[in-house]
């Protein structure tokens, strides 16, 4: 792990056990299904997801690990069914299919905060996604914790890697990455780089065909939830390369939108016309507006980056 710890990912918990049944919910809105033939209203870089999704899921985990590390609860197996607890609504809209620069084999982007990430999409025509969008996308049309299914695999999207410990200028210096110096930065940005190219596993693709949700870098999006801890506005989605959660449903919260990290960037979504766009919780807090402007317009080469690990972490703990 980073000698400072990244952060817990806090999610929808898990419950041990079935809750009482409740009174079955109001039917779904319908979803719009294409006619044969049509053009779907995304351009070839997006994916069209046209939904019926549920805010609140209810699930039972069947095989549960604590990580003491994070404190966190990482579940590997789900039971193949589920509750939604309220009613589903309609999601529909455009997302890139590849992490920023939204580019198959391409070195996704890193380093940026979220005011960055919301301008550099916006200089695109786009925006972040919501976190629900972001849900949607990745469960696919089964509706799955995962984007592959219902059991945790590593071997399918890159996470539980063991980490490589970020080097600091003192006991309690700025890490090396955070330099001023843009050589030593991108050297030390290089040497803790263990992701892959976008679109590298195509076992790692949701059922909408969006690629790299859980694993290889953290992604901005746009809290529809009430603010919690540090993040406002602000979540990240998916985890990065390491020994978290990977899953659909969970988001860091504990993270200001000024944070900046060496796996974290985004990808971004569209609205898609005529189709309802996504409101969130009336408690959520509001994003500022930003200035369109393409921060990330120097593509990513990282320089001799030792990429995934050889071994992967297990549920024990140990190398597998």
């Amino acid at each position: 792990m980073p000698s400072e710890p990244y952060g817990a990912a806090i999610g929808t918990a898990l419950p041990a056990e079935t809750a009482p049944e409740a009174p079955s919910p109001p039917p779904p809105e319908p979803v719009a299904a294409p006619s044969v033939g049509a053009a779907l209203p995304c351009p070839d870089d997006m994916a069209y997801v046209d939904t019926a999704f549920c805010p609140s899921v209810e699930r039972r985990c069947l095989d549960l690990e604590h990580d003491k590390i994070n404190n966190l609860d990482i579940c590997h197996a789900f039971s193949h069914e589920q509750r939604c607890k309220g009613r589903e609504r309609r999601i529909a809209f455009c997302i890139d299919r590849y992490e920023y620069p939204n580019r198959k084999g391409a070195h996704p982007v890193w380093m940026l905060d979220w005011p960055e990430a919301q301008a550099t999409c916006e200089s695109n025509g786009k925006r972040l996604c919501w976190a629900s969008e972001w849900t949607a996308a990745c469960e696919g049309p089964e509706h799955t914790p995962f984007p592959y299914g219902w059991e945790r695999d590593h071997d399918k999207c890159n996470v539980d890697n063991f980490y490589i410990d970020p080097i600091r200028s003192g006991p309690k210096g700025q890490f090396f990455f955070y330099a001023r110096d843009e050589g030593v930065a991108h050297k030390e940005l290089s040497r803790l780089d263990q992701s892959l190219p976008s679109g590298d596993l195509e076992t790692c693709k949701s059922g909408f065909g969006v690629y790299d949700m859980p694993g290889n870098f953290d992604e901005w999006v746009v809290s529809d939830e009430p603010p919690r801890e540090r993040s406002k506005w602000a979540g990240l989605k998916g985890g990065a390369w390491g020994h978290v959660r990977s899953q659909c449903r969970p988001m860091t919260y504990s993270h200001d939108p000024e944070f900046r990290y060496y796996f974290v960037g985004f990808r971004c979504c569209r609205d898609v016309q005529g189709a309802p766009s996504w409101a969130p919780s009336r408690h959520a807090m509001a994003p500022p507006a930003v200035e369109p402007h393409d921060f990330a317009s120097t593509p990513v080469v990282a320089t001799a980056a030792p990429g995934p690990s050889k071994h992967k972490f297990s549920r024990t703990g140990r190398a597998e």
